[in-house]
């Protein structure tokens, strides 16, 4: 990925997956991608996209229990290595509150369901839980490991159903020495929650009361009619979103932005191209308009 390609898009904010068996060197991975290797290319990586006045966002993707290899997404974080991992990570991280910590990719306990109380129990609380195969290690003890650091960095906790769901997000967030605490929200066009009444009724009180940031966007069709009244709206609440993904995958099955590293754009990439462009340019227009004001004044 290169800073310049995507910041000609007009991108602030970059999401930067980790693999918890990399960063920690457990269960068997090549010593060449693990531990120092591992930690010292996300150092570089990270002050690459720092120093092009970009933020970051460091988010927990891909985790396993015990000795399985990291390879793949599972429903919760595991009590065995994630509290370590962010450990670990947040006091790599700590001085620089530029560096936003996401606790976990797409988390779906309770066998995927939307908003239970079983579900949400364990997102909070972690343990043996409904739909989990290994013992669970809990989003309040996540946060716990991070601010036992004395880390104040912005922590960003995605809710149910994949981080689709914020439904119950207010009654079971976990509580935050430092108040930094904020939501993830995963939207996509193949979501339950998929449409503006379903965002008005469970996404916008949470946007009312904490910072929500959509760390993914997407649809799988090669288009963007989903994305955009979905970022119109987003707009609307002052939220931030990123786009799935700076990839030359297929836009259908990825779904992916770009069509080659230079920043072309897919059909599906286009559309949030071009809604950063509209952002960029009224933002210019306000402040010649600001601009204006105070040299009449």
């Amino acid at each position: 990925v290169s800073t310049q390609s995507t910041g000609a898009w007009g991108v602030n904010l970059i999401r930067v997956p980790l693999n918890e068996d990399c960063w920690l060197n457990i269960n068997g991975v090549n010593p060449v991608y693990a531990g120092t290797n591992y930690q010292n290319a996300i150092r570089s990586w990270v002050n690459t996209i720092l120093g092009s006045g970009l933020n970051v966002i460091l988010e927990l993707h891909w985790a396993a229990p015990g000795g399985t290899l990291a390879t793949g997404q599972y429903p919760m974080p595991n009590k065995d290595h994630s509290s370590t991992f962010w450990t670990s990570v947040a006091n790599a991280y700590k001085n620089d509150t530029r560096v936003i910590f996401e606790m976990y990719n797409e988390p779906y306990p309770d066998n995927n369901n939307w908003d239970s109380t079983a579900g949400w129990t364990c997102w909070r609380d972690g343990g043996w839980c409904n739909g989990v195969s290994y013992e669970a290690a809990g989003m309040q003890s996540l946060v716990n490991a991070v601010r036992n650091t004395g880390a104040k960095n912005v922590i960003l906790l995605g809710g149910l159903a994949y981080s689709n769901s914020l439904a119950q997000w207010k009654s079971y967030k976990p509580t935050d020495s430092t108040g930094n605490l904020g939501a993830a929200w995963h939207s996509y066009n193949f979501n339950y929650c998929n449409n503006q009444n379903c965002w008005d009724s469970y996404i916008k009180p949470v946007a009312q009361s904490y910072p929500v940031v959509a760390t993914e966007i997407g649809e799988n069709d090669c288009a963007h009619g989903f994305i955009d009244p979905l970022m119109n709206w987003m707009d609307g609440l002052g939220m931030n979103y990123l786009g799935w993904t700076w990839n030359t995958w297929d836009c259908k099955s990825g779904p992916a932005l770009i069509t080659n590293y230079n920043g072309s754009p897919s059909n599906f990439g286009v559309g949030f191209k071009n809604h950063l462009a509209y952002l960029a340019q009224q933002g210019e227009q306000e402040e010649q308009e600001e601009e204006g004001q105070i040299s009449i004044n």
